[in-house]
């Protein structure tokens, strides 16, 4: 496999926020949606899996360093132990992938009282597409209750929030044609995307 940082541009010294926002800025680039119809399409599809690996591969390696430099697998403050980083991550994948199904059923799959901020980020993100926009939110005000620190929780919350504002009561607006699952689908494969544990 080829260096991780390398395929996403970036020095190993990289900070947690500088590795995700380069890989949403090559996520932003190469997701196949962009592609469609497209000869260069099955190329772009095999530049995403790379990304999408490399990437794992980033937050595999920094949550093992994290864990043998604090000597334990588990804190209280809702980063996770490596096997919940590498689910995590699977989890995004999913829904980068559009395969919410699969998503789901890594999300249930996570035990109780593991479910941190994480969890709910991800959840949340999962109704947000399958059409439960207030369910969605609830899920996605939690993690941030639970990490008010974390800029990509909040920035999604945020771009809801602004959406639900200008475009009025969600439901009323599902089956048009352009309601704001659509508008927010476009905003979460860019931003709810490989989040950092930190």
């Amino acid at each position: 496999m080829k260096n991780p940082y390398e395929v996403l541009g970036i020095s190993p010294d990289a900070t947690n926020e500088e590795v995700k926002n380069a890989y949403r800025a090559l996520a932003k680039k190469y997701h196949p949606d962009n592609y469609a119809d497209n000869p260069l399409a099955e190329m772009a599809e095999e530049k995403m899996k790379e990304i999408n690996s490399a990437y794992d591969e980033i937050l595999r390696m920094r949550a093992e360093q994290k864990n043998n430099q604090n000597g334990s697998n588990t804190n209280t403050s809702g980063d996770f132990n490596s096997n919940n980083n590498q689910v995590y991550a699977k989890i995004r994948h999913a829904i980068n992938t559009g395969d919410f199904r699969t998503a789901e059923m890594l999300l249930n799959g996570v035990e109780q009282l593991k479910r941190g901020a994480e969890w709910f980020f991800l959840k949340g993100c999962v109704l947000l597409q399958s059409g439960y926009y207030f369910d969605a939110m609830r899920y996605i005000d939690r993690a941030c209750e639970l990490d008010p620190n974390n800029a990509e929780y909040r920035t999604l919350r945020d771009n809801l929030q602004r959406q639900a504002n200008s475009y009025g009561n969600p439901h009323s607006r599902q089956g048009t044609g352009c309601n704001l699952c659509d508008i927010c689908a476009t905003i979460y494969c860019l931003d709810c995307m490989c989040g950092m544990c930190r």
